[in-house]
């Protein structure tokens, strides 16, 4: 799996740059591998960010859907794009201070692997690259929602 991974374009970015092939929680190894990234993007200014993270969602639907189909299988656990993308969205207008990325980061990962409603009826409903992404996307709306929460309400971390 490993050398495919590394050979074809396709499931490099679809599994994170190689961060997807984890043998221990390869969403989470994923999530940290977006983080590095999200520092290049969040220097932008906000109208930017958000183009790239839209640009990455709708190319995520493909490089997700290619990946499975390639794979065999519909969710593959080493497929994280839908994670990078998901991160990306909830650290969306949030300060780039330490402190913040980590609640993004933790807040955002609660969000992806508890899948409260809807987010676990988006994940049982929708499928191809758009199912692969969307649970990720709604995780991130939901973390994003709860970090602007904690802004307004002043929240200091």
């Amino acid at each position: 799996m490993n050398a495919m991974v590394f050979r074809d374009p396709v499931l490099f970015l679809a599994f994170g740059f190689g961060s997807g092939l984890s043998p221990k929680a390869p969403g989470t190894v994923g999530t940290l591998a977006a983080l590095p990234v999200y520092l290049l993007f969040a220097a932008q200014p906000l109208f930017i960010y958000t183009a790239i993270v839209l640009v990455a969602g709708v190319v995520g639907v493909y490089l997700c859907g290619r990946a499975s189909g390639t794979l065999g299988v519909h969710d593959h656990p080493g497929i994280v794009w839908d994670e990078f993308v998901g991160l990306w969205i909830a650290l969306w207008a949030v300060p780039t201070e330490p402190l913040w990325i980590i609640a993004g980061f933790l807040v955002f990962r609660v969000f992806d692997i508890a899948k409260p409603w809807p987010i676990s009826w988006l994940d049982r409903h929708c499928k191809g690259g758009l199912g692969i992404m969307i649970d990720d996307v709604a995780a991130g709306i939901l973390a994003c929602i709860t970090l602007h929460i904690a802004l307004f309400s002043g929240v200091a971390l």
